[in-house]
């Protein structure tokens, strides 16, 4: 059926209607009125440490065993993968069945600059798939890593190669570190000891500032966007709740920054230069299924350096999915509900016991 065109009257009501809903979004979001909600799947905190928290998505509607575990990113707030209702990660792998365990990092302090990538790998890491074990009654776990949370993965299952882990799936995590564009250079050219704050930390408005430097222009037209649908409720609410996210980095331990950098400077990943408590760490020793996505238009993470990523894995079970996608878009949004997460929920399925 073919939708008639808008008479020129027609035209000219909608436009009013419209210019008269800009002004009010416009004034509700400039006064604090307007503001839009994150994150609310419902879940319990049931293990804690320090500012870390092990949280539970309820669910009436479990079918799938071994539970699933979310490592999340030290960069940033984790309600991306829980952005809204209807957009939500977290809503789609427990509509699929599976018992839904993320663990959250908070938002570190002064107490927590000396932090290492140790006290998140083989600390924290172990300890809360210990408590999912417990309260699941599972033997293992499913381990997904997202971004940034993918490199602790990996670095996990590499470290504790008797990990009780039914499978590894990293979205979005690089290998080639030398590969990562204008970030590797950005970090090259700073002075670290320069840009920590006097808590020891890297401040939110440097990591905000690296990423803006990623893509420069992407602020710009996302607001030219704003301004032309600010008459929609709906698009005002989305672009609320993902530019809040966007901003809302978090401080970075100056020890874990330090890590980082040397890291990058040896192309550790890649060259098994890694060592995690005295312990060279092999990712040819990952043995278990082990998915890895990477978008093709990812500019944080792009193609070069995450592709690599399946070729270091000791996997026999390894798959790459490669998909048209940006690193945000890749997870959040429409192209992910119909393309990666489909693809994502059928391999750990496949994978996973029914239960009766």
């Amino acid at each position: 059926m073919t939708i008639p065109d808008l008479s020129p009257l027609d035209r000219i009501r909608r436009e009013v209607e419209r210019t008269a809903l800009r002004a009010r979004n416009g004034i509700r979001m400039v006064t604090g009125i307007q503001r839009t909600d994150v994150g609310l799947s419902p879940k319990d905190v049931v293990w804690s440490r320090g500012r870390t928290d092990l949280w539970h998505y309820r669910s009436e509607q479990v079918s799938l065993r071994p539970p699933l575990l979310i490592i999340y990113s030290l960069f940033n707030r984790s309600y991306i993968l829980d952005l809204r209702p209807g957009n939500s990660v977290i809503e789609h792998l427990v509509a699929a069945g599976f018992d839904v365990y993320l663990l959250d990092w908070g938002v570190p302090d002064e107490g927590d600059a000396q932090n290492q990538l140790e006290d998140h790998v083989d600390s924290h890491i172990p300890a809360a798939i210990h408590r999912v074990r417990e309260l699941s009654g599972s033997d293992s776990v499913n381990l997904l890593g997202y971004c940034f949370g993918g490199v602790l993965s990996v670095l996990y299952a590499a470290h504790h190669l008797d990990a009780p882990l039914h499978s590894l799936t990293v979205p979005t995590t690089p290998a080639d570190l030398q590969k990562l564009g204008p970030m590797t250079d950005l970090m090259a050219r700073t002075d670290l000891d320069a840009v920590l704050g006097d808590d020891g930390m890297v401040p939110p408005s440097i990591i905000v500032q690296g990423f803006r430097a990623l893509a420069p222009v992407s602020e710009l037209t996302s607001r030219v966007d704003l301004i032309d649908k600010l008459w929609s409720d709906e698009f005002v609410g989305a672009y609320q709740a993902m530019s809040g996210w966007a901003t809302g980095q978090v401080p970075l331990p100056g020890g874990v920054a330090h890590q980082l950098t040397r890291l990058v400077e040896d192309n550790a990943l890649l060259r098994d230069r890694v060592f995690l408590g005295g312990d060279r760490v092999r990712l040819s020793d990952i043995r278990v299924p082990f998915l890895h996505v990477l978008g093709l238009r990812d500019h944080i993470i792009p193609e070069p350096a995450a592709s690599p990523l399946v070729g270091l894995i000791g996997s026999e079970d390894k798959q790459e999915l490669r998909l048209d996608a940006g690193h945000i878009g890749l997870m959040v949004g429409r192209t992910a509900a119909r393309n990666t997460l489909p693809l994502i929920i059928d391999f750990l399925k496949q994978r996973s016991e029914v239960l009766a």
